[in-house]
């Protein structure tokens, strides 16, 4: 496999190959493999960067180009006979003359990426193919840069992470609370998903996680992993990452052994007013901690959070759920109060109770 250049995967089988191959290209060659040889893939255009599937076809995308072989033929890209089963060629119009970055196919249409612009092209054949220009507002930074879960595409732009259910425009309402860690993305980004959970590779050693579930709807930020690459593989999730590791995203309590260092911090807080006084009375844990994880917990009275003091500390174990007391004397007459705990080693909380009294305005 040559590694001078970026590849791009998809899956194909057609009516020529006896079953699925593997296809890939990175702008310089096109191979094949059948599960025992890799081989070159023969008339694939010159310079093809990426490749997807859509409508029994072969697609790929170079320059501002994108061209589809043959119903079923993924060797004949130059049939323009105009008929119902010939080969596929069209260019891609922007208004900042950009070249295509992204291709998906999917059941319904084939999504088109550029760094400031999303096209999709609908239809079943080259004469009812018919491209139409979503927005030139957005575009993906990559071709690695989208995932698809549940049939909805999540997209990495140049400044945010979008929800996109095609037809429509991109909606980042979802990313909205994380904008701040989204700042100054760099162009290496990556995204995958899983049933429950959607990653995103914004910066250096740097993963944003999602949870997608109902009800649940919360961001995690998971730090010393450098993704290039995730793949979703009999439900589990493989990340590649840049020191050239393949890592399993197993059910394991640890990570090959060592407990796992976390923490998660609450909003502010305050009384329906920031300005109304408040007397803190308790404040609890109900948490299964078990033997070899320590959990600490701090409290903060700036908005911001800037200024967490260490105010209880709990080891395990604590094998069934339990009540654990939190001081409040620190901040017993606060407007505001943030909430961190961390840890190391794994924790379930069940919940954050706190008890307060009203106290007048001022």
């Amino acid at each position: 496999m040559n590694t001078s250049a970026e590849w791009a995967f998809t899956v194909f089988q057609g009516s020529d190959w006896a079953d699925i191959n593997l296809i890939g290209v990175n702008g310089i060659v096109a191979k094949r493999y059948d599960g025992s040889t890799v081989a070159d893939l023969s008339g694939v255009p010159a310079g093809a960067k990426y490749i997807t599937t859509y409508e029994n076809r072969l697609w790929v995308a170079f320059g501002n180009e994108i061209r589809a072989c043959a119903v079923d033929q993924p060797e004949i890209w130059n049939d323009f006979a105009d008929l119902d089963g010939s080969s596929y060629g069209k260019t891609i119009e922007s208004t900042r003359g950009e070249n295509v970055n992204m291709l998906s196919g999917s059941l319904t249409k084939l999504t088109i990426g550029m760094p400031n612009s999303l096209h999709e092209l609908y239809g079943g054949v080259p004469s009812s193919f018919v491209t139409k220009l979503i927005t030139d507002d957005i575009g993906v930074v990559n071709n690695k840069s989208a995932s698809t879960q549940s049939g909805i595409m999540r997209i990495i732009d140049q400044s945010a992470i979008y929800d996109y259910a095609g037809g429509n425009l991109p909606n980042q309402e979802f990313s909205q609370i994380v904008g701040g860690y989204l700042s100054g993305m760099d162009t290496n980004a990556a995204a995958g998903s899983d049933p429950d959970l959607l990653y995103f590779r914004t910066h250096s050693n740097e993963i944003m996680v999602y949870d997608s579930r109902t009800g649940v709807g919360c961001w995690s930020r998971w730090t010393g992993i450098d993704p290039t690459f995730y793949l979703l593989l009999d439900d589990v999730m493989y990340i590649g990452d840049s020191l050239g590791r393949v890592l399993k995203l197993g059910a394991s309590t640890a990570d090959a052994g060592t407990p796992i260092s976390w923490s998660f911090t609450t909003k502010p807080f305050t009384n329906p007013t920031m300005s109304q006084r408040q007397r803190w009375l308790k404040l609890w844990l109900y948490a299964e901690i078990p033997t070899g994880t320590t959990v600490n917990v701090y409290l903060s009275t700036t908005k911001n959070g800037n200024d967490f003091n260490l105010v209880h500390t709990v080891s395990g174990p604590l094998s069934v759920t339990d009540r654990i007391i939190i001081p409040v004397r620190s901040v017993v007459l606060q407007n505001t109060v943030r909430v961190k705990i961390s840890g190391t080693g794994p924790a379930t909380i069940h919940e954050l109770v706190r008890e307060v009294r009203q106290l007048p305005l001022f």
